[in-house]
């Protein structure tokens, strides 16, 4: 069996201190992995489509040298509250204002991976005086390809109404260059959140974007993303399976000023998939001198 199916988030973590918490945002019960001092500046984690905190722990400790990091389980996710409503974007884009607001934070770095990263755009253009630096890893917002949100919606909802071993594996799979790259720890967790009491009854009103109507409307236009005005670096992998490197390097283009960077032998993962090739990546996008 190959060895990363045995990597634990403890190897990940077991380096220094951090520490999982909730905070109330808006009235919304929100999870969160913090590593990091307080009183450094902010940097909030977003992961994707059906997912959680646990997308960045091979990336937690790196950033915490440097920063007060926060991963969260946005809202309708992980072991965060599930309001029963469609979950389009701008739904994410205030409750990650409510969670600034929550830890008394005026404005902070975003990174984000896929779903994450376009909420991060959104909050970007409706909030541009809470943002820092803006990361767009593998970003959604742009793509309206039939094929891939079938496939997002059909893997997803099989692993949510059978969340079976396979099934999860299955979903996260899909998200990697190497399938091996999926961990048996990894599966777990996945395995476990898509179990957490009304999940189920959210996953719908989740995966509304990978309706062509509800997409349609929350993607970005080339004038939004050319209305970017915070530092970006847009961040993409030679293997992404939602989208190809011409798409990345699309909004790189719109985005006045932005860095482009594309990691090689990934998928839609690149933060978990080669984390030392990311971390040093973002650090250094960050402002943090290698």
């Amino acid at each position: 069996m190959s060895e990363h199916r045995h990597h634990s988030f403890w190897g990940d973590l077991r380096g220094g201190s951090f520490e999982q918490g909730y905070l109330l945002a808006d009235g919304v019960r929100t999870r969160y992995l913090h590593a990091g001092t307080h009183g450094r500046p902010v940097l909030i984690l977003l992961h994707g489509t059906s997912g959680h905190a646990e997308a960045y722990t091979r990336n937690l400790l790196a950033h915490a040298a440097h920063f007060d990091t926060y991963a969260i389980d946005m809202v309708g996710h992980g072991y965060s509250d599930k309001p029963d409503k469609l979950y389009e974007i701008d739904v994410y884009v205030e409750h990650l204002r409510a969670v600034l607001d929550a830890l008394g934070c005026a404005r902070a770095h975003v990174s984000g991976e896929s779903l994450g990263g376009w909420v991060a755009a959104r909050f970007a253009l409706k909030y541009p005086e809470r943002i820092d630096r803006l990361v767009l890893n593998t970003t959604g917002g742009a793509t309206m390809n039939p094929e891939v949100m079938h496939k997002i919606k059909t893997l997803t909802m099989a692993a949510v109404e059978q969340p079976t071993w396979q099934t999860v594996r299955t979903r996260l799979e899909w998200l990697m260059a190497d399938p091996a790259s999926v961990t048996d720890e990894l599966v777990a967790c996945r395995q476990a959140v898509y179990q957490v009491p009304g999940m189920r009854e959210a996953m719908p009103n989740i995966l509304c974007l990978q309706e062509p109507e509800i997409r349609a409307r929350n993607n970005l236009s080339d004038a939004e993303w050319a209305a970017i005005s915070a530092p970006t670096l847009v961040l993409w992998t030679d293997h992404d399976p939602t989208a190809g490197v011409a798409v990345g390097e699309k909004i790189a283009g719109l985005i006045p000023g932005a860095r482009f960077a594309l990691m090689r032998h990934c998928g839609h993962w690149p933060q978990f998939e080669d984390a030392p090739t990311f971390n040093r990546i973002h650090l250094e996008f960050l402002g943090v001198q290698p």
